[in-house]
């Protein structure tokens, strides 16, 4: 979050899309929760069985859903998740954390939803490009898009690690 408010100097009403192994991820939880929070519009995107279906319908029943998740939206076919994006976070296939049958191979994942300039010129011209790490290049992401001109991952990285100990260090000092 803090990377796309120095880069694009707002949060609420940009349009995030997160593909990849959602399901499996923890920092996917978090920014989607934070963007929505923020006012982003969030998209979820990748394989069905990838999906966090239980997170975005979580507390319904006990009428305790969080409002922020209700505006999350899920396509799984990122040609047409992608327009129009402000940004793209692509995730890392978490295959140490899946059982057998997420995937129907690697090689279909690679071609439905692998982040390329193909698809990214479907996003905004000024769309920044994020990964928490580490990238598996050449299966979620291309390395020309890794390491392009609209790439924030390095800033995102470091950012992230700067504001967890700034968070850590108000937490341990007492801080409210």
């Amino acid at each position: 979050l803090y990377t796309v408010q120095e880069m694009l100097g707002r949060l609420d009403g940009l349009k995030v899309v997160i593909v990849g192994d959602v399901l499996h991820s923890r920092v996917a939880r978090s920014n989607i929760w934070g963007f929505a929070k923020m006012g982003a519009r969030v998209v979820l995107c990748g394989p069905a069985t990838l999906l966090p279906l239980d997170l975005l319908r979580r507390g319904e029943q006990k009428g305790d859903h969080d409002p922020a998740l209700a505006s999350v939206e899920v396509d799984t076919d990122l040609d047409r998740a992608i327009r129009d994006a402000d940004v793209v976070m692509a995730l890392r296939l978490q295959s140490e954390r899946q059982n057998a049958g997420f995937l129907p191979s690697l090689r279909e994942y690679i071609r439905r939803w692998q982040v390329t300039e193909e698809r990214l010129a479907r996003a905004k011209d000024e769309v920044l490009v994020m990964h928490p790490g580490p990238m598996n290049e050449g299966i979620e992401i291309s390395s020309a898009i890794a390491h392009g001109g609209n790439s924030v991952i390095e800033e995102q990285v470091t950012n992230g690690v700067a504001v967890r100990m700034a968070l850590l260090y108000h937490l341990a000092a007492g801080g409210k």
